[in-house]
């Protein structure tokens, strides 16, 4: 994964009135923290910080030149967002180092069809990794292609790009293929309609 060149300013406000004031602005608060230095609260444009995101994913590496406070690389750690606004609050951002390697959950696709007749659950979404700090994967890939029903992926299973390790348990599943359920058995397991309001009506017993 290639790294995004992004800029950023030095904060002087903190709390919840200053971070509103950074976000009207246009801008991220984010938090510069790691390898023992004192934490640098920076903002990052928001619209630049957003679109790296989409394009590289959760651990998109950053390549951040600090108005006034030189440059960094850095890897999101924590993202808060807003779910309403579809907007970011605030980014935590660990300083790594390059040729470091660094723990991170990489996403997990499934990519081919199962035998005929197969529903597959995929169990685990994403799995830890161990790689180089500037060589991320935005994404690891295992093939389902003619499994049966009964079958497991493990993490173990997965294809790793070069000097990449594992970082999860590799027996932990993956993904599950399992037999699609019949007609039958999805006619036995819809609910019984209800009666409509005049049936019921005319069903009930008259008073005495």
């Amino acid at each position: 994964m290639s790294e995004v060149k992004i800029s950023a300013e030095l904060r002087t406000e903190f709390g919840k009135g200053g971070a509103r004031r950074t976000r009207r602005a246009g801008k991220v608060p984010a938090v510069l923290y790691g390898h023992g230095e004192k934490p640098r609260h920076i903002a990052l444009p928001a619209r630049e910080f957003a679109a790296a995101i989409r394009h590289g994913g959760a651990n998109q590496l950053f390549n951040i030149e600090i108005t006034g406070g030189g440059n960094a690389l850095a890897l999101p750690k924590a993202i808060q967002r807003d779910p309403i606004r579809d907007t970011y609050e605030h980014i935590d951002l660990l300083v790594v180092r390059r040729g470091e390697k660094v723990t991170v959950d990489v996403p997990v696709q499934l990519i081919g069809d199962a035998a005929a007749g197969t529903l597959i659950v995929h169990e685990h979404a994403t799995l830890s990794v161990l790689a180089d700090a500037t060589r991320l994967p935005e994404h690891l890939e295992v093939s389902v292609a003619g499994l049966e029903a009964g079958s497991q992926i493990t993490a173990g299973d997965v294809p790793l790009p070069t000097g990449a390790e594992l970082a999860a348990d590799p027996e932990l599943i993956v993904a599950i293929v399992t037999a699609a359920p019949t007609a039958e058995q999805l006619g036995a397991e819809a609910p019984a309609e209800a009666p409509a309001e005049g049936e019921a009506a005319a069903e009930a017993p008259a008073e005495a």
